[in-house]
């Protein structure tokens, strides 16, 4: 069945990009409505979280919607998807989500805090059924037919604290909330000066991203070995929320990022050769007969 939240909940913080004060609360949202954005400094003006609102993707997503923008929606939608909540408002006060620690965890304990309800009609599912691969020199990423919402994803960096780093699992709410939810968001420090000369992370600090030098991490110790695969694999399912429903299939990914996280939301989204919709209620005796032509 589909869910929302219980109760309302507010959280506030700085924007990554920005550095302006943000305050959201998530509200409660009847059956079918979906992940919607209002900008409560705009008259509630609303931006649905849809891969036809996104405008950029360069070091976070920014969702547009007749000229007014919102950023850095990824972490917060990831913890959505992660903890498989399918409707609810979103009231901001400003034109970017906060960053908070860099992680989607303070968006997760808010939501537990909240509580979670069951509504009254089936959540829809998209069934992969072809495999769809976009590509960009040798980044990659790919969706192939899966009984649940696989992903696995490998990265690469020639920094030494970084190296090659591979993640595979199957998500569901404990699994995201014990094994991606804490990873932060990570930057070199070499380039935070070129970066805010072009208005970027004007908020970012050593208690919202892991800070890199050209040798070492410079702001303690991380939260598991492999957290920057971690992080990748969160702002993946958050940007891939954006096609509008739960997936049923295998996501590989390979030195991906937020244009290609959001280019395959826009495939899956726009391929029903490739994809097929299955209510919840059909799932079941979908996955049956997909075993029996598979044996």
């Amino acid at each position: 069945m589909q869910m929302t939240l219980k109760n309302p909940v507010r959280l506030c913080g700085i924007g990554l990009h920005t550095g302006c004060d943000v305050q959201i609360e998530l509200r409660p949202a009847p059956e079918d409505t979906g992940i919607i954005f209002r900008r409560v400094d705009l008259q509630n003006f609303e931006i649905e979280a849809r891969r036809d609102r996104v405008s950029r993707v360069v070091l976070a997503t920014t969702l547009m919607k007749r000229g007014v923008m919102l950023s850095t929606v990824e972490h917060l939608l990831s913890a959505l998807y992660g903890l498989s909540i399918d409707n609810l408002y979103v009231d901001i006060n400003s034109l970017e989500v906060p960053i908070l620690d860099g992680s989607a965890q303070p968006f997760v304990e808010a939501i537990k805090s909240a509580g979670t309800v069951e509504q009254h009609r089936e959540r829809t599912y998209l069934c992969v059924e072809r495999p769809i691969r976009i590509s960009e020199g040798d980044k990659y990423i790919t969706v192939e037919p899966a009984p649940h919402f696989r992903i696995t994803y490998e990265i690469d960096f020639s920094h030494p604290a970084i190296g090659k780093q591979k993640l595979d699992f199957v998500l569901d709410p404990v699994t995201y909330e014990q094994e991606i939810s804490f990873a932060r968001t990570f930057g070199f420090y070499d380039e935070v000066e070129e970066l805010r000369q072009k208005g970027l992370i004007r908020g970012g600090s050593f208690d919202n991203a892991v800070v890199l030098s050209r040798t070492d991490i410079m702001n303690g110790k991380l939260r598991a070995s492999d957290e920057f695969v971690r992080h990748k694999v969160l702002d993946l399912i958050g940007d891939i929320s954006l096609c509008g429903y739960p997936i049923l299939g295998h996501v590989r990914a390979y030195k991906a990022g937020h244009a290609l996280h959001t280019d395959l939301a826009t495939a899956l989204a726009r391929s029903p050769k490739a994809c097929r919709k299955i209510k919840g209620d059909r799932l079941f005796v979908h996955q049956i007969s997909e075993n029996v032509v598979n044996e």
